[in-house]
């Protein structure tokens, strides 16, 4: 990401478009050209080290309910569901959140990066996706687009960097992109960022309308313990068809070369689309290569429905994020522990997502563990 003072300046697009990231008042900016997509993008590691340090995330979803429930199966009022109720997305004619107060945009919202005291960033991620066909059809030509602004600051255009993962199903059109933004937020550092203009659509349809971000952040801090930090990312629905339908989609990540001691401790987090509360059969399990997978869950993320629409993370203090709603209509961006799972220790860590009901998208995993007792 490069800082250009004054006006927008446009950049060439060459070969398989670069990360552009331009400083200015980029609201009004006209539409970019549309970034290279594929169907599926096959999970990839982007990001790994071995430092003293960890991975701290913002996250908020872009769009949510907006009147009372107009299902005939619907179980709570749009007040109840964003209270945390269960309730699904198709339920309700989803309108976009708008905390900004800017004419420019037509959503925003804010979620915080906490990092601690003595920390450096080492590399930093955002990604951002949705569903483009709702009650209206959003274009894909701006999928690749999207305005963060740091703590205090203005909106900056940040372009996706890689390939935009952009599958078209006969009930969504789904998609996931992501760009480097380590250099803005290690100028920046903690406090609250504002992104906007996700490329989701509202209204109301079978699939539902879901949508949101994610920053993700690794850092340096000499007053950790040495941990084992990756991130990973790629685009694809968790359940394909109806064989999948009928048995089930899933995602394999793993990470090896990283030998765990015994009490070691960590943290996993995931972002995936569309998952719905209170439809069993989502779960997150990790092995370390001794013993049986366990399965991953918390107060927030049952064992058998981690993919039920929520943000959430553990310990008594939280990243901030406005608005807060507890239940995200079909967005998740959880952080969930590592203890007693992995406390035997091993030589790999191998997770394995699966859905055997939400047609739901997987985006991004990442994963700090310790390296030494």
């Amino acid at each position: 990401m490069r800082i250009h003072p004054g006006p927008l300046l446009r950049r060439a697009w060459v070969g398989c478009c670069a990360l552009v990231v331009l400083w200015g008042s980029p609201a009004t900016a006209a539409p970019t050209a549309p970034s290279p997509e594929a169907e599926r993008l096959a999970f990839t590691q982007r990001y790994r080290a071995l430092q003293h340090g960890g991975i701290v995330r913002a996250a908020n979803s872009s769009i949510t309910c907006r009147t009372p429930a107009m299902s005939a199966t619907a179980t709570a009022t749009c007040d109840d569901a964003r209270g945390g109720r269960k309730a699904v997305n198709d339920d309700f004619d989803m309108f976009y959140i708008d905390v900004d107060r800017d004419p420019n945009t037509y959503n925003s919202s804010r979620g915080e990066v906490r990092l601690p005291p003595g920390a450096r960033v080492s590399y930093a991620r955002l990604y951002w996706g949705g569903n483009l066909r709702v009650g209206e059809q959003k274009p894909p030509k701006d999928n690749g687009r999207v305005l963060i602004a740091e703590p205090g600051g203005a909106y900056k255009e940040v372009l996706a960097d890689s390939v935009v993962g952009h599958r078209v199903t006969p009930d969504a059109d789904a998609f996931q992109a992501s760009a480097d933004v380590t250099e803005l937020v290690r100028s920046s550092g903690s406090g609250l960022y504002t992104v906007a203009q996700v490329n989701v659509a509202m209204g109301r349809s079978a699939a539902g309308a879901w949508g949101g971000w994610t920053l993700t952040v690794a850092y340096e801090n000499p007053s950790e313990p040495l941990r084992h930090l990756a991130m990973w990312d790629g685009f694809d629905t968790l359940s394909t068809g109806l064989d999948t339908l009928l048995t089930g989609g899933e995602q394999r990540i793993r990470l090896t070369g990283a030998a765990l001691p015994e009490q070691a401790r960590g943290t996993v987090g995931l972002v995936a689309y569309d998952g719905d509360r209170g439809s069993a059969g989502d779960s997150l399990t990790v092995s370390t290569g001794r013993g049986p997978a366990v399965s991953l869950g918390d107060a927030a993320n049952p064992l058998d429905d981690v993919l039920n629409s929520t943000i959430s993370q553990p310990g008594p203090v939280v990243a901030g994020r406005t608005p807060a709603y507890a239940n995200t209509l079909g967005y998740d961006s959880d952080v969930l522990e590592l203890d007693d799972e992995i406390r035997r220790g091993g030589d790999q860590l191998a997770f394995r997502l699966v859905s055997q009901r939400d047609a739901a998208w997987v985006g991004a995993l990442f994963v700090a563990v310790d390296a030494k007792p």
